[in-house]
């Protein structure tokens, strides 16, 4: 995890130190090669354009541990440089210990949920796992809130996975700042 970024000077022969971010965020599939690597990867381009990298850091991880120490799916890393988008890592199981890691885990679907509730260490932790899509500003209150997994289907499955993505990464990246009152490192 990087989790260290130079703060930016003014001045540029003042030194830079690390700044420790303000807030984690680890959003969570099943098998962490699809939707939650893809929703690290836009929300990494997001920070990066508001220059808020240094300051919020992002990681994945699977509820499952199938797809350990693999890469993103070969269509989800298509899909998302067809948008701009780079997306790197390879695959790991979320842990009980991650949510004293992290502040924020965003499960793809309410199975995810589930399982994150199941894995939390304490009851009074659970509330930091929600649903990615919670934070879509275009959700309408009754449409269901998953991610779809697009493993099984075809390639047009990854395109809506990113763009239901995208969208809750931009409603999340406006939480936070206002939440955690964040200002850009550059």
């Amino acid at each position: 995890m990087n989790t260290v970024a130079p703060r930016q000077s003014a001045d540029p022969a003042e030194p830079t130190e690390p700044v420790e971010p303000v807030v984690r965020v680890c959003f969570v599939c099943l098998g962490n090669i699809c939707r939650s690597p893809t929703a690290e990867a836009v929300m990494r381009s997001l920070l990066l354009r508001e220059g808020l990298h240094g300051v919020v850091a992002v990681e994945s991880a699977g509820t499952g541990a199938w797809h350990v120490g693999e890469p993103p799916d070969t269509r989800a890393v298509a899909e998302a440089r067809r948008r701009g988008v780079e997306m790197q890592g390879t695959a790991r199981q979320f842990h009980p210990g991650d949510f004293y890691v992290f502040d924020l885990i965003l499960a793809m679907d309410e199975r995810n949920l589930v399982d994150l509730h199941d894995l939390a260490p304490e009851p009074g932790l659970r509330n930091k796992a929600r649903l990615l899509r919670e934070f879509d500003p275009a959700r309408r209150p009754d449409e269901d809130a998953d991610v779809p997994d697009p493993y099984y289907g075809n390639g047009v499955g990854f395109a809506r996975v990113f763009d239901l993505v995208h969208a809750a990464c931009e409603g999340l990246l406006d939480h936070l700042v206002k939440a955690y009152g964040l200002r850009p490192t550059t």
